[in-house]
């Protein structure tokens, strides 16, 4: 935001209004003995030369150009020039909540056309104006199904990224619902251990693909899902839907997912931007807002809010969520990026991400210092173990220019010397074959 700061004679002026003579005076209702005698411990002004000085030496001392392998929910796609041009249009970026339609067409149609696509992706009947992010889209799936069936016990695959599954733990904790574990095989949901834990479950809840990267078999996961009155939620990578069936054609009743790799930068990990879409029956239980599109009195076309659940719309007892903020700017992002790259470009995107993960996935293993760690169908990101210290490996890689993915070893000790490895379609041939050249000179 631009600062402008008042002129001295303004300052007076302002001063003379309300009475006091100094600024100080304006403090003498707070008590001496609670306030600050003596100047903030802050550095010393700056002229404009020297602060930009010192914004060029801080900005020196980043790292930039890596190549990266880094996945793990948050992914180095290409981002078209129009996305960045779109959402640093003002009446976009300082925009708030849409409440007059009349002066809100702009946003309005722009969360509308957002929500259409998200909807023709995931293959649902409805979208609401995004969430916080994928993990908290995910979560509140879980607790609205909870309120459609009636029922508390969840069953989450332990195959699902860990941290969605810590914010799901940290929701629970709340006592609204009960959290329950199935176990993996092979890197994917064991479907013998789901099918008697499914019993009497609000939802099921898997991700696909999953956090090791392999393909799940949703369809047969939504069988056992629903032969148990559970609902099937469903968390994917909105890129590689470009050429992966939608969940909703698989049997999912809700679709989740994180919205980072459409048209928004990595940024040390943030913002990201939860998908959220489900089947028209369960509207009504729907978090967020919806944008919907109408007629005025004369029949022109319009666009307005039909629906704000959130709890300051609405007595709050009777709110679905109260996330509260949409993160509505990077929802414009992906709609730009949606609309920029359209059908055939983004399955054009997920077939290139694909083709390249499998070339990297095999020439890593020929060098001798990897070796598979669960032998099932992937897209764009598999996990290997690794056959010496991975956090040296990549220390040495990192100095030569490039991430070399994510050491899941951090997140559980079952996961020691495994590295999780994504390729997107930025990743070039001759990057891979150099990369692959020092990882064999290690």
């Amino acid at each position: 935001m631009r600062f402008i700061p008042v002129s001295c004679e303004q300052r007076e002026t302002m001063l003379h209004v309300v009475g006091a003579r100094t600024v100080d005076d304006l403090f003498e209702v707070i008590p001496e003995d609670v306030r600050l005698s003596r100047p903030l411990a802050l550095p010393r002004g700056m002229s404009e030369i020297e602060l930009a000085d010192e914004l060029e030496g801080l900005a020196a001392s980043n790292t930039s150009g890596l190549v990266s392998f880094l996945g793990g929910g948050c992914y180095d796609h290409y981002i078209p020039a129009i996305v960045d041009s779109m959402v640093s249009k003002p009446e976009f970026f300082t925009a708030y909540t849409p409440y007059q339609p009349e002066i809100s067409q702009g946003t309005l149609q722009a969360i509308y056309e957002y929500q259409s696509m998200v909807c023709a992706l995931t293959g649902m009947d409805v979208a609401n104006a995004s969430m916080y992010d994928g993990a908290t889209a995910f979560v509140e799936a879980a607790l609205m199904a909870a309120r459609v069936t009636k029922r508390d016990k969840v069953v989450v695959s332990a195959a699902v990224h860990p941290e969605w599954r810590e914010v799901l733990t940290t929701y629970a904790e709340s006592g609204m619902i009960e959290v329950v574990t199935c176990p993996v095989a092979d890197g994917r949901t064991d479907m013998v251990a789901l099918e008697e834990l499914a019993a009497d479950a609000a939802a099921v809840l898997v991700t696909s693909p999953a956090f090791l990267g392999g393909i799940e078999d949703v369809a047969a996961i939504a069988g056992l899902a629903h032969a148990a009155g559970a609902l099937l939620v469903v968390g994917t990578n909105p890129i590689l839907l470009g050429v992966m069936e939608a969940p909703g054609n698989l049997g999912a009743d809700i679709v989740v997912g994180e919205g980072q790799p459409l048209g928004s930068a990595m940024s040390f990990g943030g913002p990201g931007l939860g998908l959220f879409a489900c089947r028209q029956q369960f509207i009504r239980q729907m978090p967020g807002r919806l944008a919907g599109r109408t007629t005025d009195v004369d029949g022109r076309p319009g666009f307005v809010l039909t629906m704000q659940t959130r709890e300051q719309h609405i007595r709050r007892e009777k709110a679905t969520s109260n996330i509260c903020s949409n993160h509505a700017l990077n929802a414009l992002a992906a709609g730009v990026y949606l609309a920029s790259v359209g059908s055939v470009g983004l399955a054009g995107i997920a077939r290139a991400c694909v083709a390249k993960a499998h070339y990297l996935h095999d020439a890593l293993i020929k060098t001798g210092r990897f070796t598979t760690v669960n032998d099932v169908p992937f897209a764009h990101e598999f996990a290997l173990r690794y056959d010496g210290d991975v956090s040296a490996m990549q220390h040495t890689l990192l100095e030569r220019g490039y991430l070399a993915g994510l050491d899941l070893h951090r997140f559980s000790d079952d996961y020691n010397n495994v590295v999780l490895f994504a390729v997107t379609e930025k990743r070039t041939r001759a990057q891979m074959d150099r990369f692959l050249e020092e990882v064999a000179s290690l």
